[in-house]
Order: C-alpha cells, then sequence, then structure tokens
C-alpha cells in the first residue's frame, strides 16, 4: 500500500526554497518544483507555479495584480492591525493600472532609447577603466572588480548621484535588494536584518527628497532625475514621492538584476572555456550570450502575483486574493519547452524566457541592463582570453534575486 504524501510536504519543499544552502545550485530543486506541478498551500493563500506555460500566462493574465495589499493575507493583517497602509506610494513595479499605465508611461518619457544608447561612450569609458585595473594585477573579482561598480556607476550617472555618494547608494541598494524574498509569505516571520533595511530604506528617501531640492533648483543637462522632475503629459507630473518611489525602483532593481546578469554570464561561459573563446573572437555572439543567460540563469529567479479575480491555470484554481509565487528560474529549464535545458547553449535557434517579465510589467530598463552587459562582456573575453575561476563561487544570501558574493578569476 502506497503511503499517503504528508501534508507539510509543500512547505518543507518552499523552506528548502529559502535554505541558504541550495543558493548555489536551486536548480535540482526546483525540478522537484516543475515533478510535482502547481504547489497549493491553501493554509497560506499561496499557490506556486514552476513551469513555463503556467509562469508565462500567469505573468499575462489581466487579473494578475502586483498590488500586494489585495492579497488576502495583507487584507486579514491590515484588518487586525498587523501592518498599517504605506505612508508613501509604492514603486510603480507594485502598481496596478490604471495608476501603473500613468507612472510608466510618465517614467518612459525619461527612459526613452537615445537616453540609454547615448550612455554607450561612458560605459565603454567605465568598462576600459575596470579592465585596466584588472590586468594590472593578474586576477580579480568579478563582482567587486566588474559587476557591480559598473551598474551601480551607470544608475547615479543617470540620477545625478555625485560619485562620493555612490559607496552609500550601493550598500543601500544590497540591503533593500533583501526585501524582495519572499519569507513573511512562506515562514509567517520577518527575515533577520530587518531594522538594516528600514533604515536603508529611510537614508536613500531623505536622500533622494534632499536631491530632488537641489534638482529643482539647479536642473542638471542630463541626468533622469531632472528628467523626472521636469517631465509631462497632459498637464500629468510626476509628485516628488512618485520621483523618489521610482527612482528607489531604478536603483534596487536596475542594479542588482545587472550585477547579477554579467556575473552570471561570466561564470556559465569560464565554466565552459570554449564558450569564452568563443565570444572573445566573435563580438557579435554577446546578445546570444545574454539571452541565453536570461534564461538558463536569470538575475531575478521568482515574483508574485495577487489573483484579483478567481483564475484556473490549466487543471489549478487560483481564488481571488491568493498569492502566486512564480519560479522564473525554474520555467527557463522546463523540459517541456527548452531541449537540454541544463546545459547553457548560445546557439539556440529561439531564445525565450521570462527574465524582464511579460506584459504590462515588462522590465523598464531591460535595454540598460542588455546594454550594459554587452559592453562588460564582449570586452572581458577579448582582453583576457586565458581567464579561469579560482576556488568556488560565493552566493549572497538573496532567494528573489540570486547572485554572486564573489568570483575570483585569473587573467
Amino acid at each position: 500500500m502506497t503511503a499517503t504524501p504528508s501534508v507539510a510536504e509543500p512547505q518543507e519543499l518552499l523552506l528548502q526554497l529559502l535554505d541558504p544552502a541550495n543558493r548555489a545550485d536551486p536548480y535540482p530543486l526546483y525540478a522537484q518544483f516543475r515533478d510535482r506541478g502547481p504547489l497549493r498551500l491553501p493554509d497560506a493563500n499561496l499557490t506556486v507555479f514552476s513551469r513555463f506555460r503556467d509562469c508565462d500566462e500567469a505573468l499575462r493574465h489581466p487579473s494578475s495584480s502586483v498590488d500586494r495589499l489585495q492579497s488576502t493575507v495583507a487584507q486579514r493583517m491590515l484588518a487586525d492591525g498587523t501592518i498599517q497602509r504605506p505612508q508613501v506610494p509604492p514603486m510603480f513595479l507594485f502598481l496596478d493600472p490604471p495608476d501603473h499605465t500613468r507612472l510608466r508611461k510618465l517614467v518612459s518619457k525619461a527612459f526613452v532609447p537615445k537616453v540609454v544608447n547615448e550612455l554607450t561612450p561612458h560605459i565603454t569609458e567605465l568598462v576600459d577603466g575596470m579592465l585596466d585595473r584588472v590586468a594590472e594585477r593578474g586576477r580579480f573579482d568579478v563582482i567587486d572588480g566588474l559587476a557591480h561598480p559598473l551598474p551601480v556607476t551607470v544608475i547615479c550617472r543617470l540620477l545625478g548621484v555625485p560619485l562620493e555618494d555612490e559607496a552609500e547608494f550601493s550598500r543601500a541598494s544590497a540591503l533593500l535588494a533583501q526585501a524582495l524574498d519572499p519569507f513573511f509569505a512562506v515562514t509567517g516571520e520577518a527575515h533577520e536584518g530587518m531594522a538594516d533595511r528600514i533604515a536603508a530604506g529611510q537614508w536613500l528617501r531623505e536622500y533622494l527628497h534632499g536631491l530632488i531640492d537641489e534638482r529643482r533648483s539647479r536642473p542638471g543637462d542630463d541626468d533622469l532625475m531632472s528628467r523626472l522632475i521636469a517631465v509631462e503629459e497632459s498637464g500629468d507630473q510626476l509628485t516628488e514621492e512618485e520621483i523618489v518611489s521610482t527612482c528607489t525602483l531604478l536603483l534596487v532593481a536596475g542594479h542588482e538584476t545587472t550585477v547579477n546578469l554579467i556575473a552570471n554570464a561570466i561564470l556559465a561561459m569560464l565554466r565552459d572555456p570554449a564558450q569564452w573563446a568563443a565570444l572573445g573572437a566573435d563580438a557579435e555572439r554577446v546578445t546570444a550570450v545574454i539571452e541565453e543567460t536570461l534564461r538558463y540563469d536569470p538575475p531575478v529567479h521568482l515574483v508574485a502575483r495577487i489573483a484579483s479575480e478567481d483564475m484556473t491555470f490549466g487543471d489549478t484554481d487560483v481564488a481571488k486574493g491568493d498569492t502566486m509565487m512564480l519560479l522564473l528560474a525554474a520555467a527557463g529549464h522546463d523540459a517541456d519547452e527548452y531541449d537540454r535545458p541544463g546545459f547553457f547553449d548560445p546557439d539556440r535557434k529561439i531564445f525565450r524566457h521570462l527574465a524582464f517579465g511579460k506584459g504590462l510589467h515588462y522590465c523598464l530598463g531591460a535595454p540598460l541592463a542588455r546594454l550594459e552587459a554587452a559592453v562588460a562582456l564582449s570586452a572581458v573575453t577579448a582582453r583576457f582570453p586565458g581567464a579561469r575561476i579560482v576556488g568556488e563561487p560565493v552566493y549572497k544570501p538573496n532567494v528573489t534575486l540570486r547572485g554572486l558574493a564573489t568570483l575570483d578569476v585569473v587573467v
């Protein structure tokens, strides 16, 4: 007689997802999620999707909300006073239409392709300078020496942040990235370090308010902060709090994700030296390398959506107010969608992934992330054809924005 599966099994699987021991290689665990299909935890009003088709449909579905306060759990906590409604507007990453439509349209006007493309010479100069320092030393930590300082410098330049403040910006970004992890949704408890993240958020908001005051009195020539202050559409403007929330989003999402994209691509190629050599010899391969990295080892491993109405995905019903956790990194290794999904293969004929989302909330910063990665990856492979990994890569504790903490390389 077959034993009845334990009721605790889904919860245990989710706890393994949060376990730092699985951070270096979560993909065998993701395979267990896919094998089980949609994972339901009715007591937590939570459904976990890990297959490509389900995640893709959930991202596109018009009833998939990003407003976390719409969830049954949040409504219950608001009612009993466990949490309070925030006094400041959320980042538009967590807003639904029409608020999301209005804000994204306004921000997009200050983030047009022309602005991104104009950064190419600056990004190239930054990368060349970093690689000059690597050549002098003969080895480097990929994170500290390239993947981390490049996007934070670019974001700070975009926002008009003075060079001397970049280190504090970077520290705040790293702390706030941890706040995206789903610890409370799974365990019902706040993750350690909450006080530090709250303090980082308060420091960042105060700093940005000060920067806005400065830009109102002395607008910059081309910085994004000045553009956001000046942007106007049909008489509508961004409020100061909306500008602060938008800049916070650009800092955290735009910085941490690009760090992970660059570092993950470098690691994948160094583990397959033929790929490293191929890109070094042919810079035109860089687009394929980036898109395959976004599938194979993406910067964002999971996102959440709230069912604003009763929904059905295949045989799985999701009740209004339930949270849907979408394991995007697991979806990228779905054998029903990809041939040999566990292999890093930039020569795939079709590139299809969910790394930048889908639908209304497709990543606004995707062109900038791709540009930064393209410049960095093509330059580092061409400059150092004999590069090799030293020791084992070390990962940050982050679950959602999973990425490397250190990756030592000899060139």
